[in-house]
Parts: structure tokens; sequence; C-alpha cells
């Protein structure tokens, strides 16, 4: 039986297992399975390795296993080693491990328009902002600031991807939350927080929540489009304020299936049923 999963520590309130597998039965792929993979850091080396062995084809990657999983893959896609992490695993039969990273055209297909001439800011600084500035950066957004509770993680992204780290949130045309505000703890997902993150904090709602992102509700009014990788059982904090301002917005479970959908094709050499798996991952409430 070919196997994949999702690797991750959190990872019991993942979707990922209800989409893929919703899109493997939609492809009559009976034999297929898709499943958590719950690893904590200090095991994430070997068992990953010992995937390939058990039957594994692949696996996709969430916090906090972004940058480890790229610096134990025996191969790396040029968009992986340009961002710095990885969020899809291949395991060939000669135990060869290859990166990919499917987050950064996840998002761009999410977005509601091209970033291109757009100031963007994004909210973040571990594997899933990475691929978010580099994304943005490759599709000619012209200027990406980024923005992290703590500064110097902030500096050194924007260092290694032509970006400019600020103290402040400051007004953009398009904000990207790319941190855990906004979810419960033990539901974070591989498409929106990244690497090195530290532990999910329980959220707070509303203004609280918005002051975690270093926001107001009037400041989130600058913003015209919002993405928020976060997702849980109705808007987002962040979310709720946008569509307040009438801002076009996208969740975290548009750009989820987005990014699943890159990486179910690479496992499986198929055309992804995207509207099977939009309806799978909202088939069931996510806690709140």
């Amino acid at each position: 039986m070919p196997r994949l999963g999702v690797l991750g520590w959190p990872v019991a309130h993942s979707r990922s297992p209800a989409i893929h597998n919703a899109a493997l039965a939609a492809l009559g792929m009976h034999d297929w399975r898709y499943q958590r993979l719950p690893v904590p850091p200090a095991l994430f080396d070997a068992t990953v390795r010992a995937l390939g062995g058990s039957g594994f084809l692949g696996a996709n990657v969430t916090i906090p296993h972004k940058q480890p999983a790229l610096a134990l893959a025996d191969r790396a896609s040029e968009i992986a080693s340009a961002i710095g992490a990885a969020n899809t695993l291949t395991f060939a039969p000669d135990g060869t491990i290859t990166a990919e990273n499917t987050d950064a055209p996840g998002l761009i297909a999410a977005l509601p328009r091209s970033p291109r001439g757009l100031r963007a800011l994004v909210l973040g600084a571990g594997g899933g902002a990475r691929a978010a500035v580099w994304a943005l950066r490759q599709e000619g957004a012209g200027e990406v600031l980024v923005w992290n509770r703590t500064n110097e993680r902030a500096e050194a992204l924007a260092r290694d991807l032509d970006a400019r780290a600020v103290r402040r949130p400051e007004p953009a045309d398009l904000l990207v939350n790319c941190t855990s505000v906004g979810l419960q703890a033990g539901s974070a997902e591989h498409t929106h927080q990244g690497a090195g993150e530290g532990p999910l904090q329980r959220s707070a709602r509303d203004d609280a929540a918005l002051n975690q992102l270093g926001l107001t509700f009037d400041l989130v009014g600058e913003y015209p489009y919002v993405v928020d990788m976060a997702y849980r059982a109705g808007p987002t904090a962040l979310l709720s304020a946008a569509r307040a301002h009438h801002a076009d917005t996208v969740d975290g479970l548009d750009v989820l299936v987005a990014q699943g959908a890159l990486s179910f094709e690479l496992w499986t050499g198929r055309a992804a049923p995207l509207e099977v798996m939009r309806r799978a991952a909202r088939a069931q409430p996510v806690p709140a």
C-alpha cells in the first residue's frame, strides 16, 4: 500500500489527511493512504530516514521541521534551496530523499491578483514566511517588508531574501500573516507556520490577537489584500478585521489546498482534483 503523510509536532488537527485522502478516492487510488505523522524534533531525522523503507512515497512537512527537512534531504529543488526550507519530501526506492517547497507557488496560486508591483508586508520569520517572501519577490512585488516579534529573525530573513525588515507593521498593498496567531494550540498546518517560530500559543481573540501581530483594527484597514495562513472554525481576528474594512481576503485553507495539490501531483503523477480537495478542506469544522 503506497503511503503518504504529514510530519509535524503538533499535527493532530491537520486537515491534510482529509484533503489528500479525498483526492485519492476521487481518482480511484483506493490502495493509497495519507496519514498524520506526529514526530518531535529529537526524532525527526531518524524517523524521516526510515519512512522510505516503510512504504512511504512522500510526506508534507509542518512546524517545526521545514528547515530541518531541507537540511537532511539528499537533493533539493532550486526553489527549496533558495527559500531555505522545504514542506514536501519525496522518498525514492534507493533511499534518496528529495526536498521541494510548494508553499511558495501555492501562495501565489491562492492570491486574488498578481503581486507584481505591489508593496507587501509579511508577518513572521519561519519557514512559511521565508516561502512567502521568496514567492512575492519572484513574482515581481515592488517591495517586500518583514515583521517579526523578534526583530533579529526578521532582519536575518530579509538579508537572505532581499527584503526589508521593519520594527513595526507598515501600510502596504498586501498583508500576509505567516505566524501562529489565529490558531488554537495544536492546530498548526504546514502551509502557514514557519520552522523556528516556537511553541504554539493559545490564540487571543479580536484586539488582543491583532496586537500580537503588531496591528490594530484601524491599521488593518491600510491593507487592501490580506492573506492569513492560519485557519480555524470561522474567520481569524485578522480576517474579520480585514473584511470589516472591505479588503479582499484569502484564508489558510485556500493556500493549504493550493500547495497540497502541487505536492499531490508531484507524488502521484496525476492531476489533482482541486474541487474535491477544496470541499474536503471545509467539510468538517476546524476546532475553535
